[in-house]
């Protein structure tokens, strides 16, 4: 399976790490949080600023460390974290867990935390600004068939000199094992430092949990929406609204079929970690950044 890639001209962008070479030693992917954290009945959300996140993450790729994943944590995290095993050790093990919305605020609150928030397509924006002095290598993996290569455009625009070394989108369908390897293949060819992953929520966790190890990249990082609202597919929330926390309710409008379910699980993740924390007393107990 030959795996379509997007390449882009970076003008006089050059990197500042050493250049990558392939390498057949196997990559050991790298646990747990690397910046203080809340804790959430064990789940940890980050407490940093964004530019402590944002300069650990290119000091981690500096370092030529390989295999972190970045976890942007909202309340269907929490939701998926209470039913599903894996899902709640991609949180734990995550390098970096971000704040997706306030319900995360609300139950960190219960547990004792001051958390901020830092959502998934407001840290994509960030890092691919960050990362451009820096030579930061993106790959774009999923979304809808050319959303990728949209988002590509737009963002290189955007920020000129940013190094966007490849997109795939997948079928809809599960890769035969030969596939998987194919493109995990063409993913590495393209020495990406960082890896975003589109392939809807809890999918795009698993799918990151199943290939660190495989992927060599520092970091590979599932932002879902993202895609859609840098792509310009869909409309992202203005300014105003994303500052009052109602996201939630605009892309409620926006997408009324596809987010009413998802809502309600939210709630549900929400309310279990806000209740469990007040009935053990965490809010007694202060924790901020």
């Amino acid at each position: 399976m030959a795996l379509p890639v997007f390449h882009v001209k970076t003008g006089r962008n050059r990197s500042i790490f050493p250049k990558k070479q392939m390498s057949d030693s196997p990559i050991v992917p790298m646990r747990g949080p690397l910046l203080k954290s809340a804790d959430i009945d064990g789940l940890p959300v980050t407490l940093a600023s964004h530019e402590a996140v944002l300069a650990e993450a290119v000091r981690v790729i500096a370092s030529g460390e390989k295999g972190r994943s970045i976890c942007i944590t909202n309340t269907e995290s929490l939701y998926h974290a209470m039913r599903l095993p894996d899902y709640n050790r991609y949180i734990r093990e995550s390098s970096f867990s971000l704040c997706d919305g306030v319900g995360v605020i609300v139950a960190g609150w219960a547990w004792g935390s001051k958390i901020g928030r830092f959502n998934g397509p407001v840290f994509q924006l960030m890092m691919s600004e960050y990362g451009v002095r820096r030579g930061v290598r993106h790959f774009y993996y999923g979304g809808k068939e050319g959303v990728a290569d949209k988002m590509a455009e737009r963002l290189t625009a955007q920020f000129p000199g940013m190094i966007v070394c490849g997109t795939y989108c997948p079928p809809f369908r599960k890769l035969s094992p030969q596939e998987e390897a194919d493109v995990v293949a063409a993913i590495n060819a393209t020495k990406p430092d960082i890896v975003w992953v589109s392939l809807g929520l809890p999918q795009k966790e698993l799918w990151i949990q199943r290939h660190l190890g495989l992927i060599d990249a520092a970091f590979m990082c599932g932002t879902g929406g993202a895609f859609d609202f840098h792509a310009g597919v869909i409309p992202w929330a203005p300014a105003s609204v994303r500052f009052l926390g109602l996201e939630w309710l605009y892309r409620l409008i926006v997408e009324p079929k596809l987010r009413a379910k998802r809502l309600w699980w939210s709630v549900i993740g929400m309310m279990h970690y806000l209740l469990l924390g007040l009935a053990r007393f965490g809010f007694l107990r202060r924790k901020a950044a």
